[in-house]
This record gives C-alpha cells, sequence and structure tokens, in this order.
C-alpha cells in the first residue's frame, strides 16, 4: 500500500520501502559499533547513513537495552542537543526521527531542531499522544506485547486514541526485542503480515538484536547475516521502514525484493 508521511511539510511516500539508519549518541548501546559520542562520531554516521542510502536518522540518547543505566532528562537532552546540532550542520534536509519516551524531550528536538518522527518505545500516554497530535509530525507506536492478539489488541486501542486527539500518521512497530521471549519473537515474526489490518505502515527494528545471536549462538557483531535473513522477510511481510545498524545491506535488500511480486496465497 502506497502510505505517506507529513515530513515538516514534504510528504514521503512508502510505496518503496525505506531505511532509518540508526545513531545512537550514547555510551552503552548493546551494539558497541553503534556508539557515537564524540561530534565527529557523530558527522561521520550521519552522512555514511544518508551517502549508503538511508532515508531517516534514527538518533537515540537513551539506551533500552537489558540492564540498562538510567538516564536524567537532562542528560538525555543535553546529548540529543550535541547530536541534533552536528547533524542539521552535517547534512542537508535531515529526515530525523527521535527515539524517546519523554515527551519534553520530544518537544525539544521537534521546536529546538525540526525533528520530524518521534519514535516511542514505550506504548505511549496520553501526554505524549497530546503532544504529537499538536506538534503534527509522525509517531511511530511501538508493541511491548508478547503475542500477535495482545499486539493488536494494543494497537487499535492506542491507535484509537491517538486518532481521536487528531493524530494523522501513525506508524506501528511489533516492537522484537521488547517484552518477548525469542520464541516469542519469531512467533509474532512469523505472523506480522496479520499486522496490515490496522492499515498504517509497519516498521521493523531486528537489527543485531538478541533473537538473532541468541538463536545463533554468537555475538552482535557477527549478527549482520541474520539481521539481513530477517530483513529480507520483513520486506515480504510487508515492512515499508527498517530499522537498522547496517545501511547499504538494508538498503540492498529494499532493492533485490522490489524485483519480485508480492506473495500470494493460493487455495
Amino acid at each position: 500500500m502506497d502510505y505517506t508521511l507529513n515530513i515538516n511539510g514534504r510528504l514521503l511516500s512508502l510505496e518503496k520501502p525505506v531505511v532509518m539508519g540508526i545513531l545512537n549518541a550514547t555510551p552503552d548501546s548493546f551494539y558497541a559499533s553503534s556508539r557515537q559520542q564524540t561530534e565527529s562520531d557523530i558527522a561521520q554516521r550521519a552522512r555514511e547513513i544518508i551517502d549508503q542510502g538511508g532515508t531517516i536518522i534514527d538518533v537515540g540518547a537513551y539506551s533500552t537495552r537489558p540492564g540498562h543505566a538510567e538516564v536524567t532528562q537532562e542528560e538525555e537532552m543535553s546529548r540529543l542537543r550535541t547530536a541534533l546540532k552536528v547533524i542539521n550542520s552535517e547534512v542537508s534536509d535531515p529526515i530525523i526521527s527521535i527515539d524517546t519516551f519523554r515527551p519534553d524531550v520530544a518537544r525539544m528536538a521537534v521546536e529546538e531542531y525540526g525533528a520530524a518522527i518521534i519514535n516511542d518505545v514505550s506504548e505511549g500516554n496520553e501526554q505524549m499522544f497530546r503532544l504529537v497530535a499538536r506538534m503534527g509530525v509522525p509517531y511511530i507506536l511501538m508493541s511491548v506485547q508478547p503475542d500477535l492478539r495482545s499486539t493488536l489488541l494494543m494497537l487499535a486501542k492506542k491507535v484509537q486514541q491517538l486518532r481521536d486527539m487528531g493524530q494523522k500518521d501513525i506508524i506501528i512497530d511489533p516492537g522484537f526485542g521488547f517484552g518477548k521471549t525469542v520464541e516469542q519473537n519469531y512467533q509474532l515474526f512469523n505472523e506480522m503480515e496479520k499486522l496490515s489490518v490496522m492499515e498504517l505502515p509497519l516498521l521493523v527494528g531486528i537489527s543485531r538484536k538478541s533473537m538473532i545471536f541468541k538463536l545463533l549462538g554468537c555475538t552482535p557483531n557477527e549478527a549482520l547475516n541474520g539481521t539481513t535473513v530477517l530483513n529480507t522477510i520483513a520486506l515480504t511481510k510487508g515492512a515499508s521502514i527498517l530499522r537498522v545498524h547496517d545501511v547499504k545491506e538494508a538498503v540492498e535488500c529494499c532493492k533485490i525484493t522490489s524485483q519480485f511480486s508480492p506473495l500470494t496465497s493460493h487455495p
């Protein structure tokens, strides 16, 4: 389906899937190679995402990995201000997504630095919903539910709340790696195409996650091949956005899968 997003007054078509590159302005993200803390590192990563074909830069300043250290709102804002200032100076008209569950952080990023999308891993709350609706930015609603049924029930409820508040652009994320065992992750992934009943664009973020490296008995550093396999399957199941560490490889997945007709079922 040809979804579109309003990005600061411009329409971004999702008729063809796009890639969201991860930029972690943190010292403790689970994949060490994704951590960018110096201004030079941030600038290099931002340019890399765009040069390799990425469409969206997803900036996070609060690691949500298991066992993560608590970060104050002030520290999260400070890290983001540094990163966003650098990105805006290095990339022309970047489409920036902010990975945060804090409404005040989201407001700062949008109003001060022109961030275009809010990526919330917490399933949201009324304060965040009212904020994104007022600011008119696309909102990524992620599930921390363990199975398809509970995910659909949560999405239906929260999407209706967002619509009632006037939110227009909503993207759904099954939340792989959040609130699920390895087995539950794969069960939900196996049924992911059923989320199309929501008639909303689907974001999939499985890049180098534990559902890959625990299954394969390897490390996040060794999980690129498994990531590519799952990203390819996700595209055949309706993913509109791939959130990844490895942009070049994900862009290649999109290009290759675009050459095939959508899968159809036969009686």
